[in-house]
């Protein structure tokens, strides 16, 4: 059991180790004896878990792609009615609000987490990856599916489609996580609330607008910055 446990731990610092790697240099500059030194384990016990760079490449993306599904699926979980398919509510904020508290919880991820950070970054890497297996692309369908939710609760406007919509917000998001490799403050709470509260009154309807928190409904987990009082969005004047 205890050369066991040793064996997990130091698969895991190898994925650690590679993902902070990765996302500092790239795939294609990291060499894997960098990346055993860094673990503090020998070329020997890095091949025994991973044939290849690339093998060790979609280790990260898997435990990254781990983190993505709790983020989506916690947002499900959290959001009342939508998040059980039973529509949404003014009070709740319904799938308008999941949205907005799922991207908050990916761009805490994405600033404090090198593994998530690391797996956003594989996507442009030379690294073969399979659709699927990107998680730009799986990031986008899920905000698509969220957004089209929306739609049939009738919370978005009129004059929204659903897939334009999805666009906006995967385009910020994901610029927002490119951005932040340089300049934390882009991925901070209050950079993502002025996004929604410009966004949103574009976005929702009148009345889904009256349940919406552009700061997100959730506070942020321990590490995270502190962050002002919930901010609820208004109306624009004249619209």
């Amino acid at each position: 059991m205890a050369q066991q446990e040793r064996a997990v731990r130091t698969r895991n610092a190898l994925i650690e180790s590679a993902a902070e790697l990765f996302s500092r240099d790239g795939f294609d500059v990291v060499s894997l004896s960098t990346i055993s030194t860094r673990a503090g384990v020998s070329n020997g016990a890095l091949h025994f878990h991973f044939a290849s760079k690339a093998a060790l490449a979609a280790a990260v993306w898997e435990a990254a792609a781990q983190r993505l599904r709790q983020i989506t699926v916690e947002g499900r979980a959290g959001g009342g009615a939508a998040g059980r398919g039973e529509g949404g509510s003014a009070e709740t904020g319904g799938a308008l609000q999941v949205l907005v508290d799922a991207t908050h919880a990916l761009l805490r991820g994405l600033r404090h987490d090198v593994i998530l950070r690391a797996g956003f970054d594989l996507s442009e890497s030379p690294v073969p990856v399979a659709a699927a297996a990107d998680l730009r692309w799986r990031w986008q369908t899920w905000v698509e599916g969220v957004l089209a939710e929306a739609a049939r609760e009738g919370a978005l406007a009129r004059d929204v489609s659903p897939q334009d919509a999805a666009h906006a917000v995967v385009a910020a998001t994901v610029g927002f996580g490119a951005l932040g490799s340089r300049n934390a403050q882009w991925l901070s709470r209050s950079m993502l609330t002025r996004f929604w509260a410009l966004l949103l009154p574009r976005l929702a309807t009148e009345v889904a607008l009256k349940g919406l928190v552009a700061s997100g409904r959730r506070e942020g987990r321990a590490g995270a910055e502190h962050a002002p009082p919930p901010s609820r969005v208004t109306a624009r004047k004249g619209a």
